[in-house]
């Protein structure tokens, strides 16, 4: 299945897009809690992931004025915080953000370093204005402007993109805290690599395909159970020879069919949302043959060892919590959500905010929305959308090289 970007050499330089910068003095302004004017802008872009890097380069081909604001230190960090074996699901051809296919070869399945790589070379090659290391804490409205809150920094914006993506927040369960400390607990965005765990079994909580690929490593070192029902597989195997065959026609399923644009993806996207994604490359035989040991659900703690649903107690002595993540949208402080926490949009457009949009969340327009290859096309009719709204004040940026 889909699901990344490719990697190569040095970008070529592109121009830069117009970050427009502080407001005019004699404009007036809010000033933030040490009385320092805040830093104006057309469009702040939170995030700089595939999403932000992506509805940044549309938005500089529209000749718009826009910042990045990304928490990291480095463009692709999120990714290299990833385990060191990770591989994209999806094959480089399918893994490329808007402008510059992913460098390599078209079957090759980028690692984890490659993808972060690809990301930071994507942002210098079409000089998009990244503000690294920039956490925002709080976003505001006040009458027809955004107010941002970073630490001590101040940013106002008519246009306020959201593109922190899909996987923000780790979720673990509720009763993770009454497991002892004997047992080491890391989630799987704690992972790295085997040498991490202590002595002894590990129960690996998840068997999607993060669980999967996971358990599968540490079973080479570690007696490893499985927690949690077998969510399927993809017909073929990620990588061969009939996964190069109907891939294609795959992603043109997954980009085009199930969307919202189709009667078939807008029936099918509440269920979707919730559903569990199939196993790429992990099948069943492999897991058996590794000697892994399948269990039902971890659903609590017992004498402070993780209690499975079948009433058994494991006495492990690292648990691995492969067990998904939420998008995190606590710094937001407007009534955008409905009663599941989910941002209420038109294909990334909030109509009851006027400038605020969402890009890279699952199935914000098909299911492919969320990956590398995919997030185009909503950053495009993002960037569409902004563009539309207001005449551009200051001088059009000249569009991002091929």
């Amino acid at each position: 299945m889909p699901a990344a970007p490719k990697r190569q050499g040095s970008p070529d330089a592109g121009p830069t897009a117009p970050a427009l910068g502080s407001a005019d003095p004699e404009e007036e302004a809010a000033m933030d809690g040490q009385g320092r004017e805040p830093e104006r802008f057309e469009t702040v872009i939170v995030g700089g992931g595939q999403a932000g890097l992506a509805t940044g380069y549309h938005l500089a081909r529209q000749g718009r004025p826009f910042v990045i604001l990304d928490a990291g230190e480095r463009v692709g960090d999120p990714w290299r915080g990833r385990w060191d074996s990770l591989r994209l699901f999806t094959p480089a051809r399918y893994s490329g953000l808007p402008g510059w296919a992913f460098p390599a070869a078209p079957w090759h399945y980028p690692t984890r370093d490659e993808v972060a790589d690809y990301l930071e070379a994507y942002a210098a090659r079409f000089q998009l204005p990244v503000r690294s290391g920039v956490r925002v804490d709080r976003l505001t409205r006040q009458e027809d402007r955004y107010l941002v809150a970073a630490g001590d920094r101040r940013f106002e914006a008519d246009n306020l993109v959201v593109a922190t993506g899909a996987y923000s927040r780790p979720r673990v369960p509720s009763f993770a805290p009454d497991l002892g400390p004997q047992v080491l607990q890391l989630h799987s965005t704690g992972y790295r690599r085997p040498a991490q765990l202590r002595d002894g079994p590990v129960l690996v909580v998840g068997a999607a395909n993060s669980g999967a690929e996971i358990a599968l490593e540490v079973s080479a070192t570690h007696p490893t159970w499985l927690s949690g029902p077998h969510p399927g597989s993809e017909p073929a195997r990620a990588g061969g020879r009939i996964d190069r065959l109907s891939t294609p026609a795959l992603w043109f399923t997954l980009s085009r069919v199930l969307s919202v644009d189709n009667p078939v993806g807008r029936r099918l996207r509440p269920k979707l949302l919730t559903a569990a994604v199939p196993l790429a490359r992990v099948r069943r035989r492999d897991l058996a043959a590794a000697g892994i040991r399948r269990v039902p659900r971890t659903v609590g703690a017992r004498d402070g060892l993780p209690l499975l649903e079948d009433g058994r107690v494991l006495e492990v002595a690292n648990v691995v919590w492969c067990t998904g993540f939420r998008p995190d949208f606590a710094w937001i402080d407007l009534p955008v959500f409905d009663a599941g926490g989910q941002p209420r949009h038109d294909r990334g457009v909030v109509g009851s905010q006027p400038g605020l949009y969402f890009v890279g969340l699952f199935f914000l327009t098909a299911i492919t929305s969320a990956l590398i290859g995919g997030v185009g096309r909503d950053a495009e009719h993002v960037a569409a959308h902004i563009a539309g709204r207001v005449p551009a004040t200051t001088p059009a940026a000249t569009a991002p090289g091929p």
